[in-house]
């Protein structure tokens, strides 16, 4: 019987560096995780990290991670050629088969970009799989900006406002992503339409109380909680809030869930 918390050696294929405290891993795997779920990366003798897959491939997986601790400085050490281990996927990802022929609103701050970017490079692949989809991105600063290379193309294909916080960037706005919540079309939609929020705890937040001032059916928004996770398969009660397991239970959350999630 399969150890569900034994890891594999899988080999790093390449690092690339997305911004000063963000990189990108591309690792030899052949698991196939759905859009939004997570593995657990680690290195015997340091420790485990629950991170998203944020892009895959035939025989590749790609993990984007921001250098926090211990972990993930240690990962930041290696190379191509070197080994990472893997368990997974777990958790449960975005409901991909629901989205199929309704407008999609993605609204990510900072790394919260990384869970949904497998989905959005499908939606960009196969735009007919959905109607369309309205892409709002922020970064704190233009030092902080992620997968230029996706959001120059996916400023072909979906309609994009991408912003930071305080600076300016040409072809960028300014201020924060709540304040462009305004400027999507939910009237046209006619209901045919569902909502992606990742990012940090505040900023989901009050993201999500500025789309209820717009009378956006709260049943067709959904979250990813990407909260400090341990063993990934609800055994240990680390991600507990009252009786939900986020590592099981979620991720991904709809906001009728998402909104009583307090610690």
């Amino acid at each position: 019987m399969m150890n569900p918390v034994m890891p594999e050696p899988c080999t790093i294929l390449d690092v690339h560096k997305e911004s000063e405290h963000e990189w990108t891993f591309r690792v030899a795997s052949d698991a196939c995780p759905a859009h939004g779920q997570f593995m657990q990366l680690s290195i015997p003798k340091i420790g485990e990290a629950p991170i998203s897959v944020s892009a895959q491939g035939e025989g590749w997986l790609e993990f984007t991670i921001r250098s926090v601790g211990k972990v993930t400085d240690c990962i930041f050490s290696k190379e191509p050629g070197d080994m990472l281990f893997l368990r997974g996927p777990y958790g449960k990802g975005w409901p991909v088969d629901e989205f199929a022929g309704k407008h999609i609103v993605v609204i990510t701050g900072g790394t919260g970009l990384a869970p949904v970017r497998s989905m959005l490079r499908r939606f960009a692949e196969k735009p007919e799989y959905v109607k369309s989809v309205h892409l709002i991105s922020g970064f704190k600063n233009e030092e902080g900006i992620i997968f230029s290379g996706d959001l120059v193309k996916w400023k072909e294909k979906f309609a994009v406002t991408y912003a930071l916080d305080t600076d300016q960037k040409e072809g960028w706005r300014t201020g924060f992503v709540t304040e462009f919540v305004k400027e999507i079309p939910f009237d046209e939609f006619q209901g045919g339409y569902a909502v992606v929020v990742v990012g940090p705890p505040p900023m989901m937040k009050f993201t999500g109380l500025e789309l209820m001032k717009y009378n956006v059916d709260p049943e067709k928004v959904w979250m990813s909680f990407e909260r400090k996770m341990s063993c990934a398969i609800g055994k240990c009660g680390h991600c507990r809030i009252d009786e939900v397991y986020v590592c099981t239970d979620g991720p991904v959350f709809p906001y009728t869930t998402a909104r009583d999630l307090v610690d």
